[in-house]
């Protein structure tokens, strides 16, 4: 799985000749001005040095990262005077006897003497606002940041380091795959190292990911794509094959952007393109929301949290239902942002693509980090087609079933927002797997063992919105409802035309009251008299109060614990001895 040497992007040549200088400066001169000034490769301007350092490398006229050095980058990202190198002391051998345009030993020795280490690769032990990492970072300057023997070695060394000391893994990527001149024995490396990330995922270590231009290759098809958060850099060309590859071996044209840290977004690969000058407080965020955490939950005061006794609605079933698809009411994100005290965004199923219908990511509550899950809609009509009126494809449920092993993993809660009419129907949709991917996270949800907390915020429709409805504690809003299916759909299938909806929707039992006394729900969170729309902050201060309450029994119990508890909680569905008969005129159970 070897690839040429990626061609570089060209860093700017050093450049005597800028408006400012004389005419015909004098050698000094022009050797001063070829330390002071550098051209920018993307936009062709030219950034004087220290403007260039003082902006972490960054073009200031356009955002063009330059490439940067191991020690420049953790210079940037540590602590000041935190960083500890571990011993370089392994030296690459030329054991196959290689020899091109030039021995390998020779190119070695060039490479060691222009960069000052023994190969491609700087590692070592640093702090990142306080909070200790293990860091392995290639340099591109050697040898392309290839991996050969020595690099496979440092990259598992510093994974053992990780695993003894309970750090998480810091893996910053630049290379153009493995090495050549190593054989086979470089290709050995990407298992080497491989392995090592799954000893750190079975010990429940993270590992971040940090891929800079570029990332080819080997390294691209091994721990460069295996962390349990990937972030890129704006710019940077990740892949397998180089573009030069692709277009000499199989001659084909590629689009603007393609293997782009963009492109790999948007197709679901990565969770975030991080510019350089926020990749510090980035990486201080996630390494806290993946800390240990305290179990203190927010103290549940303010507005009553649940009710669990059914109260009569003033509503009509219909009217209800057009309050819960009103487009004013808070959007997952906002809640989000209401609720939580930190929430870091991870994007992408790693398979096709990033579903803006379903968000997720990692959250501050209190003091217990949670991963959070969610179906998205929008208030206007623009952020309603981005997030497809709130119903996901199949990669928006595979993100939530990565997302829920990724908590099961670090043994973080889960809360789910629920609100969607339903999972995408489209054709595109079943040719990818729509029912499997529904089911597995129904699956997935069933056996997970960390506490789970759904709550119904708006609509709640069928399999797409069981799909993160399997949880220990289930809440709905006031206005809210869940069920099998819509109104319309009910109406259509039943009367061969969708005029029926109301009754319908009467005879769905959908409404939060009547989904508490069938036991699907366990509480009833109120809304503002005239729904969440009217008051969305306020909304959201009761649905966090409501999560306190739901949450704080849940941390009690071990994983078999919830699990077993879960079971028994499906169980009783349509098991006459357990589940109850509503007299729906009297509203009596029996």
């Amino acid at each position: 799985m070897s690839t040429p040497q990626m061609p570089q992007i060209p860093q700017p040549p050093m450049s005597p000749q800028v408006s400012q200088s004389p005419p015909s400066p004098s050698p000094v001169r022009a050797a001063q001005q070829d330390v002071q000034w550098r051209r920018c490769a993307s936009c062709g301007s030219f950034v004087y040095g220290k403007r260039l350092d003082r902006n972490l490398k960054v073009c200031p006229e356009c955002g063009f990262h330059f490439r940067i050095p191991p020690d420049v980058r953790i210079g940037q990202l540590a602590d000041p005077g935190s960083f500890e190198a571990f011993p370089d002391t392994y030296a690459p051998r030329d054991l196959l006897g290689f020899s091109d345009s030039k021995p390998y030993p020779d190119r070695l020795r060039d490479a060691q003497a222009r960069t000052g280490r023994q190969d491609a690769i700087l590692t070592g032990r640093m702090t990142v606002r306080g909070r200790a990492v293990v860091v392995a970072v290639l340099d591109f300057t050697f040898m392309g940041g290839s991996m050969g023997t020595v690099v496979g070695e440092a990259v598992a060394a510093a994974a053992r380091q990780a695993l003894a000391q309970r750090l998480p893994l810091l893996l910053i990527a630049a290379s153009g795959g493995a090495r050549m001149q190593e054989g086979a024995l470089s290709l050995m490396q990407m298992a080497k190292t491989a392995q090592w990330i799954a000893a750190l995922r079975e010990a429940r270590v993270p590992v971040i990911n940090l891929n800079t231009d570029p990332t080819f290759g080997g390294v691209s098809a091994s721990f460069a794509m295996l962390g349990d958060v990937i972030l890129a850099e704006p710019g940077a060309l990740i892949g397998f094959a180089g573009p030069q590859v692709i277009r000499n071996t199989i001659r084909q044209e590629l689009p603007a952007g393609f293997q782009s840290a963009e492109f790999l977004l948007e197709h679901g690969m990565i969770d975030a393109v991080v510019p350089r000058e926020n990749q510090r407080e980035q990486l201080a965020r996630l390494l806290a929301l993946l800390g240990p955490s305290l179990p203190e939950l927010p103290d549940a005061t303010g507005p009553e949290a649940v009710r669990t006794t059914p109260v009569a609605s003033t509503r009509t079933t219909r009217q209800t239902v057009a309050l819960a698809r009103d487009i004013g009411r808070p959007t997952t994100l906002e809640y989000f942002g209401h609720v939580f005290d930190d929430f870091v965004a991870l994007h992408g199923d790693r398979v096709f693509g990033d579903d803006h219908a379903l968000v997720g990511g990692i959250a501050r509550f209190g003091g217990q980090s949670l991963v959070v899950l969610g179906h998205q809609k929008g208030h206007d009509t623009a952020e309603l087609v981005r997030s497809n009126f709130g119903m996901p494809n199949p990669e928006g449920y595979r993100k939530a079933l990565r997302l829920m092993r990724f908590a099961d993993r670090f043994g973080l809660p889960v809360v789910n927002f629920i609100d969607t009419p339903g999972a995408f129907p489209g054709i595109e949709a079943e040719q990818r797997g729509q029912s499997l991917a529904i089911a597995d996270c129904i699956l997935e949800l069933s056996r997970l063992r960390v506490p789970v907390v759904s709550v119904v915020t708006g609509e709640g429709g069928s399999g797409g919105a069981l799909a993160l409805g399997v949880a220990d504690t289930v809440l709905i809003l006031e206005n809210a409802y869940y069920s099998v299916i819509s109104p319309e759909g009910c109406s259509t299938i039943l009367f061969g035309t969708a005029e029926h909806a109301d009754r319908a929707a009467d005879a769905l039992r959908l409404t939060a009251s009547e989904l508490l006394r069938l036991g699907v729900v366990d509480g009833v969170v109120p809304e503002p008299p005239d729904g969440a729309h009217t008051a969305p902050h306020t909304t959201a201060l009761t649905v966090k109060n409501a999560l306190a309450h739901a949450l704080a029994p849940l941390l009690d119990l071990d994983g078999e614990q919830l699990v077993a508890a879960r079971r028994r909680r499906y169980d009783r569905f349509g098991d006459p001895q357990l589940q109850p008969v509503v007299d729906w005129e009297t509203h009596d159970e029996h």
